[in-house]
C-alpha cells in the first residue's frame, strides 16, 4: 500500500500523554486495519508522554507523525529554549522525556499531505497550515478561512486540523475542513475522540472506563496534581461553551455575551 492510493485513514489528534485513552482508540477494529494512523499533534503533553511514544512507535510505519505546539513547547522547554510552559502539566511531561524523545519530536514535521479515496489530497495540520497555534472554530467566518487558506494549493481539497479538542466537519471555500476533536483532553463530550477518513469523513468517538483511567493515572504519574488534571479532563468537564469563551477571542471574535 502506498501513500498514493490510501482507502482508509484513522486520525489521532491531542493525544495528550493519556495512554488509557490512546489504548481504546487503537484497539478499535478499524484503527487497527488503517492503511495509515495519522496523528496531528500534541501527543506528548501530558501525565504519560514516554509511554504514549513507545506505544506509537510499536505501531511501525504505518503510523504517520505531525508535530502540536504543546510537542514544540515541550522541546523548547527542554532545549533551554523558553524559560517556562503555560500549560502546568506540560514542565512535567518535557522532563520525562528522555533525550532520544526530545530529538524525535524536534524532527516532526508540521504538515502533510495524502492522497485519500474519494477525498483527494487531504492536508494534514495540527492548528492550521500555516500555524501549530492558530485557532479556527467551526463557525469561523468566511474571511478568516480565506486567510488561513491563502497559502493551501487549489488541488487540496480537505484539510484536517486539531488543536481545539472539538470534534467538526463544515465546507469553507469549497474545501473540506475536518477536525477529529481530542482522543486524550476532549471538551464538551467524554470519550477518546478520532476521525475516520476514506471515502468519506466519519467523526467517531470510543468510550472507555474512565474512572478506571483516571485511577491509574493517579497511581502510575507522580505529577502533584495528576488527581485534579485526569478528573477535569477525562470527564470532559471542560464545556463547549467554556472552551469557544476561551478560544472565540483567538478567532478574532468578539467575546460570546
Amino acid at each position: 500500500m502506498t501513500d498514493s492510493s490510501l482507502h482508509r485513514v484513522a486520525v489521532l489528534s491531542d493525544i495528550h500523554g493519556v495512554l488509557p485513552a490512546l489504548e481504546a482508540v487503537l484497539a478499535e477494529p478499524e484503527v487497527a486495519a488503517a492503511d495509515r494512523v495519522v496523528l496531528t499533534g500534541d501527543i506528548t503533553a501530558g501525565p504519560q508522554p514516554t509511554e504514549v511514544l513507545s506505544l506509537l512507535r510499536a505501531q511501525g510505519e504505518r503510523v504517520l507523525w505531525l508535530s502540536g505546539n504543546a510537542d514544540r513547547e515541550l522541546v523548547e522547554y527542554r532545549r533551554g529554549e523558553r524559560p517556562e510552559i503555560t500549560d502546568p502539566i506540560g514542565a512535567y511531561a518535557a522532563t520525562q522525556l528522555t533525550d532520544e524523545d526530545v530529538e524525535f519530536l524536534a524532527a516532526l514535521p508540521t504538515t502533510r499531505t495524502l492522497t485519500v479515496r474519494g477525498l483527494g489530497q487531504v492536508l494534514f495540520c495540527h492548528a492550521t497550515p500555516r500555524d501549530d497555534e492558530e485557532v479556527v472554530l467551526v463557525d469561523s467566518r468566511p474571511d478568516r478561512w480565506a486567510e488561513v487558506f491563502e497559502d493551501v494549493p487549489e488541488s487540496v481539497r480537505t484539510i484536517v486540523c486539531g488543536h481545539t479538542h472539538m470534534p467538526y466537519v463544515r465546507l469553507a471555500h469549497g474545501r473540506l475542513v475536518v477536525n477529529p476533536g481530542s482522543v486524550g483532553m476532549p471538551y464538551g463530550r467524554p470519550g477518546a475522540h478520532w476521525c475516520l477518513l476514506g471515502p468519506g469523513t466519519d467523526l467517531r468517538v470510543t468510550p472507555y472506563d474512565i474512572p478506571a483511567a483516571v485511577g491509574r493515572l493517579v497511581a502510575e504519574c507522580d505529577w502533584p496534581g495528576i488527581a485534579e488534571w485526569a478528573d477535569l479532563y477525562l470527564n470532559a468537564r471542560v464545556t463547549d461553551r467554556e472552551a469557544l469563551e476561551v478560544f472565540g477571542p483567538r478567532d478574532g471574535r468578539e467575546p460570546m455575551a
